[in-house]
């Protein structure tokens, strides 16, 4: 039976009796989930990282409420006596959709958060470096990455203390489970091995090898036979089959800086949504053909994505542009956006996150997270290709700065660097060095007053970034150069 038969059958039989709670088949929900349609009681969530905060926004009006503040940016997040979170990156939510959980790479944190009021409920420290968490389908367990480590971190949902590890090859990315609860999908970050786990008893009862290293993302399908996961160094997504013996199903080549994946089931069938760092934007593939439907642009640097709870919507965190874009699946187009705080990573659509009141207890305006500067880096003699996005993330009278540089050598050293000159001649400063990886792309950070600098309004001060080969350990030809504006 496939997804739509499935689907249409649990409607004709009452499906509607299930609690309100559960997902339309759209991951991490099963296929038999009933639809919920959009409302003002969603509420779609992104994790960002340079702000440190967590962006709430209804998806009925596609308006940004606030955000909740879980730490300061920098330098107040330098000091010894400072209590916030720091890089806040990952998200996952309960299945009765009452709690938010978010990791923080920086603090070694999962902050979970009462969606209802938008309150702190409890911040449990965790491993060096925690990416992702998710609860268990019946949610008693909460499982975090531990990025920097080599197991899985297992919390009490009930009492949120850390009740068990479990040992997986070092690096773990990202935990999704099966709809049924049965199994623990777990890709590496540094290593090229997936592991499968069973829920009941913590052990690993299944291996699969990746491509590359480094996967940062995974999802399962709502009807339980598939498992998709990212590979952002090689620009690949692989599915692997979702039951033993979880062998290799398809290899896609999806493009350089590939970061999320989720899945999303309409009535024109059942689609893998692929978000694209290197090419800003969405890959849109069938779960069943494995062929690609769409390639819609959305913005600079697409990363965290998920669909609403009725598959009419894929909400995209685009980290070098502080937005959200909304996609509607059955036209593919780009309806909406919402600007966002500082660096969106994970994203989360939680259906009745709000059963009673308006949620906005707790919540604070955009305010400082949501200033940013953004350029572009063009090939050099190529101006009408813009290959890189930077973005100059406003913390105080510094700034993060983050570029998403594409279209290099693979596996080669380059410098983001400074010219006093528009097409990068005469001597530069080095900014930051950085590897390429196969696909010829880097994320690539550095922190100033760099936006000072590049928008100086006296010529005699300004510089311009540019990206350069590295000769000698020294900065050499230059290739890529500041877009004008």
């Amino acid at each position: 039976m496939n997804i739509r038969t499935s689907f249409a059958a649990n409607l004709l039989a009452g499906s509607m009796l299930l609690p309100l709670s559960a997902l339309a088949g759209q991951a991490p929900g099963a296929a038999s989930d009933p639809n919920i349609a959009i409302s003002s009681k969603d509420r779609v969530y992104a994790a960002e990282q340079f702000s440190n905060t967590v962006s709430v926004s209804d998806p009925s009006t596609n308006k940004l409420l606030g955000v909740i503040k879980l730490g300061d940016p920098q330098p107040g997040n330098l000091s010894p006596l400072y209590k916030g979170q720091v890089l806040v990156h990952g998200m996952g939510f309960s299945p009765d959709h009452k709690t938010l959980a978010v990791v923080s790479i920086g603090s070694n944190s999962v902050t979970f958060i009462d969606t209802a009021t938008n309150a702190v409920k409890h911040t449990t420290y965790v491993g060096r470096s925690p990416h992702e968490a998710f609860f268990t389908p019946d949610g008693k367990e909460v499982w975090v990455t531990v990025r920097g480590e080599d197991y899985i971190s297992v919390i009490d949902a009930a009492t949120f203390e850390e009740k068990a590890q479990i040992k997986v090859p070092a690096g773990p990315g990202m935990q999704i489970f099966s709809p049924d609860g049965k199994f623990g999908y777990i890709c590496s970050s540094f290593n090229p091995e997936t592991v499968v786990v069973s829920v009941a008893d913590h052990q690993i009862v299944g291996h699969l090898k990746q491509e590359s290293p480094f996967c940062p993302n995974i999802a399962a399908s709502p009807d339980g036979k598939q498992v998709w996961f990212t590979l952002k160094d090689v620009g690949k997504t692989q599915v692997f089959n979702a039951q033993a013996p979880f062998d290799l199903i398809k290899t896609l080549d999806t493009g350089p800086i590939t970061n999320h994946v989720n899945l999303v089931t309409n009535k024109n069938g059942s689609f893998a949504y692929v978000t694209v760092g290197g090419l800003n934007q969405v890959k849109v593939f069938r779960t069943d053909t494995f062929e690609q439907v769409a390639t819609i642009p959305v913005g600079n640097l697409p990363h965290g994505i998920w669909p609403s709870g009725d598959g009419t919507r894929v909400y995209v965190g685009l980290e070098n542009a502080d937005q959200f874009a909304v996609i509607d699946t059955l036209t593919n187009k780009v309806i909406a956006n919402i600007p966002i705080g500082q660096a969106p990573q994970a994203v989360a659509y939680v259906p009745n996150a709000v059963a009673d009141g308006d949620g906005l207890a707790n919540l604070v305006p955009l305010g400082k997270a949501g200033e940013a500067a953004h350029l572009k880096l063009s090939a050099k003699g190529e101006k009408d290709k813009t290959p890189s996005s930077v973005s100059l993330f406003d913390q105080g009278l510094t700034q993060v700065l983050q570029a998403s540089v594409t279209g290099l050598e693979p596996k080669t050293m380059y410098v983001l660097a400074l010219s006093d000159k528009a097409d990068g001649s005469g001597p530069l400063e080095a900014l930051s060095n950085f590897m390429t990886n196969p696909a010829g792309s880097a994320i690539v950070n550095a922190v100033g007053p760099i936006r000072q600098i590049v928008e100086a309004k006296h010529k005699d001060e300004r510089r311009y970034l540019v990206v350069a080969s590295v000769d000698d350990g020294k900065p050499g030809k230059v290739l890529q150069v500041q877009a004008a504006e």
